[in-house]
């Protein structure tokens, strides 16, 4: 194993198992790099579709790690969810438009103009600070503290659990689909804002992508374990990390159970329609092993 893959590993806190099953499952994402690459030696963009937990980021930064170190060149990952609003531009979303609003998470709640903005600048070349979201503040790193890329990337992937996500039709609008919709959006109002804002700006960021990825779940039943998982994890980290978390927090199981319901409407209906045009599906099995896999089509 060489240094960059055991570095991926070591961040993830992986075994040496995953490289194995990576490497059987997500070759074809990186044959269709390459083999595009080759072609036009011009910047590829894979976004990756799954909902919380499913393993997106660690997908994202397989991906990038390989492929920066097979074909020498600069790879960049990213995350729908370092483009959150600030809490000071939801606070004024939840004043003006709905309570709701004040949570992260649904459209509406990005800066989609700035993950637009960022990923062309990544692809004229330009040194380009990139956007990171620290959720254990629920606030946007300062721009000071950011990251600059600089020089050509060949690659970028782009994950989140909306991404790729179509609006739903008015009519599906019409029905609660959770108690958190029944209680607190009983008017529809919310929902209503969130469909019309995945009828914009999202669709020409999620057209960026050359290719769509779909890590898909069982079922939407699967995301509280997951996204549990993940609050342990980052209640874990700033234990130990002491001191220079003070303020920071992960959620308790009772958070998370309300948390994910904000997302329930979007991802069940990725879940259903997503599949049949995915360009890469793996399809998860309750424990996030990949039960199978289609490749759809290649893109150039």
């Amino acid at each position: 194993m060489n240094e960059p893959l055991q570095l991926f590993l070591n961040r993830h806190s992986l075994l040496d198992s995953y490289l194995t099953n990576a490497d059987a499952y997500f070759s074809p994402l990186i044959e269709d790099f390459t083999e595009v690459y080759r072609q036009k030696n011009a910047i590829q963009i894979i976004g990756i579709n799954g909902c919380q937990g499913s393993g997106k980021s660690t997908l994202a930064d397989y991906l990038c790690t390989r492929i920066a170190d097979e074909q020498g060149v600069q790879t960049l990952a990213l995350s729908m969810d370092d483009f959150y609003c600030t809490k000071a531009q939801r606070k004024k979303l939840s004043d003006t438009i709905h309570p709701l609003l004040a949570t992260r998470g649904v459209p509406g709640t990005h800066d989609i103009d700035l993950a637009i903005d960022t990923i062309t600048a990544l692809s004229s070349g330009i040194p380009t600070p990139i956007t990171r979201f620290n959720k254990s503040t629920d606030e946007r790193v300062a721009l000071s503290d950011s990251k600059i890329i600089k020089g050509p990337v060949a690659l970028i992937v782009i994950e989140g659990w909306c991404f790729g996500a179509q609006p739903v039709s008015q009519s599906d609008l019409l029905e609660a689909s959770n108690d958190l919709e029944k209680q607190h959006d009983a008017n529809g109002v919310w929902r209503q804002y969130v469909n019309s804002k995945l009828k914009g700006n999202y669709q020409t960021l999620f057209n960026m992508a050359d290719r769509l990825v779909m890590l898909a779940a069982p079922s939407f039943d699967r995301v509280f374990e997951w996204r549990l998982e993940q609050e342990q994890k980052l209640a874990q980290l700033i234990k130990l990390k002491g001191n220079g978390n003070v303020g920071k927090k992960s959620m308790t199981e009772k958070e998370v159970k309300h948390f994910i319901t904000y997302f329930q409407r979007i991802t069940e209906h990725c879940l259903l329609e997503m599949p049949a045009r995915a360009d890469h599906l793996f399809r998860l099995n309750n424990d996030r092993s990949i039960r199978s896999y289609n490749r759809l089509s290649i893109k150039s």
